[in-house]
């Protein structure tokens, strides 16, 4: 009995209805045992491993989609120049915008993918038009110049499209990973932090560090910097390859095996009906913190240009790296406010305080500029802040309001939303910086006055509109089912057909 017991949880679960008379045979029991495990049992069970790499590779994944976002702000310095032509006010917008509006896409088309068809096809497939996309990028060439810059922005759309599709495909996968466990469930809070914001915060500075070291590998030399552009864009490949095989032997959570709706139409009124009010909040908070972290981030060595502007171009780089620092201890707190006093108190909080030291920057630019080292200081605490409240809450806040059948999708709806305000915000950002080129302390006053209004705003979204929720997932996919039956809509609820790649183990019973 003991050998059947360390073999197989369902055979466990069959010996506690064998009644005492048949427990005096037991060779013959531990032998039928045996022979009537099935293939695929239900799941009642979770691998450590397999929980602690869905949470690690995620974050591998949306850090590599904050350094291949960012990346093209500090080469853009680059490429300035070498094609100061070329790189128009036009063509560097839309440099800028091609990895956001694919991003947009990814999350809508591979939200409805993950949902329909299953987390690994959809995570396979964002990963495949990432590499081909980065690929593209660093192999950009032309006629001219103008012509190397289209395919630049068309390569960068293909691959901000698969790391879209990273968001929803991440953020379900790994809510569900740690809802096999309470002790996951409890530290959800603090690592969907590490997951999701500090590692698209090493992205960020990733972004910045690798164009400075390899502007120092080629001594500066204005020659090489064609060199350092399209090395900078191909480093980007290293997170998607890792993952790869990781991914393409990945297991059905117990969620999505339990309480998906795998290819069968979704009841979206009735789901608009019960979930308007956690889409409204989650998408429009995300959309604040993007409209400010966002270009804040991308413009970081743009803003310190304009105030050194007798510094060199390794210096603004490393000054922006500085800056993007900043960004590395806003999980830390964001992660430990989050599981003590909740998502959305945490996302407020941070949200206003980013908001008063905005203000104080906006009103004081002129003074702080001055003491340059206090602008970089204050500039990084600005950042920090906006991580600790909803760079570390949005995404987890969107994966708990919303039952296991339509996490992917909403999922993909709110993030799309959210980089619309990343896309909007960038452009107004641009514009404004382009508009007071002669006077650049006013155009980074009004920079900073707007960021932190939007940032009052979404504190006070955050405390009204988000609601609480259970942190426990089939809490919610139960009564999302009962709702869609009181509402006279059938459902095969479920995946029973995905195989698990043999050779994964699961051996541990879920609580």
């Amino acid at each position: 009995m003991a050998a059947t017991l360390e073999i197989s949880q369902p055979a466990k679960m069959q010996d506690n209805a064998i009644s005492a008379d048949d427990k005096k045979e037991p060779v013959q029991r531990v032998d039928f045992d045996i022979e009537q495990v099935p293939e695929e049992p239900e799941k009642r069970y979770y691998s450590k491993i397999s929980v602690w790499f869905m949470v690690l590779f995620s974050g591998l994944a949306i850090g590599s989609d904050g350094y291949n976002t960012a990346v093209i702000g500090n080469v853009e310095l680059l490429l300035a120049v070498l094609y100061p032509d070329a790189l128009t006010h036009t063509i560097s917008q839309r440099l800028s915008n091609a990895f956001l509006v694919g991003m947009i896409i990814g999350m809508l088309f591979f939200g409805v993918v993950v949902d329909q068809l299953g987390r690994k096809t959809g995570a396979v497939a964002t990963t495949v038009l990432l590499v081909l996309g980065i690929v593209l990028s660093a192999a950009s060439s032309g006629k001219d110049a103008t012509g190397m810059f289209w395919m630049m922005i068309i390569a960068r759309g293909i691959a901000g499209v698969g790391a879209g599709g990273e968001y929803p495909v991440s953020g379900a996968g790994a809510a569900e990973a740690t809802d096999e466990s309470d002790k996951y469930r409890k530290r959800r809070g603090f690592m969907f932090a590490m997951l999701a914001d500090l590692s698209a915060s090493l992205g960020y500075v990733w972004a910045a560090l690798v164009p400075l070291l390899l502007l120092l590998c080629v001594r500066r030399q204005e020659s090489r910097y064609d060199v350092v552009w399209r090395t900078s864009f191909a480093l980007g490949l290293v997170p998607p390859l890792v993952i790869f095989w990781f991914r393409l032997r990945m297991a059905v959570s117990t969620a999505y095996r339990k309480s998906s709706m795998r290819k069968q139409r979704v009841p979206y009124w009735l789901a608009l009906k019960r979930y308007y009010r956690p889409l409204i909040g989650c998408a429009s908070t995300w959309f604040l913190y993007n409209w400010v972290s966002v270009p804040f981030g991308i413009f970081s060595s743009t803003i310190i240009s304009r105030i050194n502007a007798d510094d060199s171009l390794v210096k603004n780089l490393g000054w922006g790296i500085v800056i993007n620092c900043f960004y590395l201890p806003g999980p830390f707190l964001g992660g430990y406010l989050s599981d003590k006093l909740g998502r959305r108190k945490t996302m407020a909080l941070g949200f206003t305080l980013q908001a008063v030291l905005g203000f104080v920057l906006g009103g004081a630019m002129g003074p702080i500029q001055s003491i340059f080292p206090l602008f970089i200081v204050l500039y990084g605490i600005f950042l920090t802040l906006g991580e600790v409240g909803p760079g570390s809450t949005v995404v987890i806040t969107t994966t708990e309001c919303f039952p296991t059948s339509i996490r992917g999708q909403m999922m993909g709806l709110v993030s799309a939303f959210s980089k619309t305000g990343a896309t909007i915000g960038t452009q107004v950002f641009t514009a404004i910086l382009n508009a007071y080129t002669q006077d650049a302390s006013k155009g980074n006053q009004v920079a900073f006055l707007i960021g932190s209004g939007f940032a009052v705003l979404g504190a006070l979204i955050a405390l009204i509109v988000i609601p609480e929720v259970s942190t426990r997932l089939d809490d919610d996919d139960t009564a999302w089912k009962v709702y869609l039956t009181e509402n006279g809509w059938d459902a095969n609820w479920g995946d029973t057909s995905t195989k698990d790649p043999s050779g994964v183990v699961l051996s541990s019973p879920a609580s």
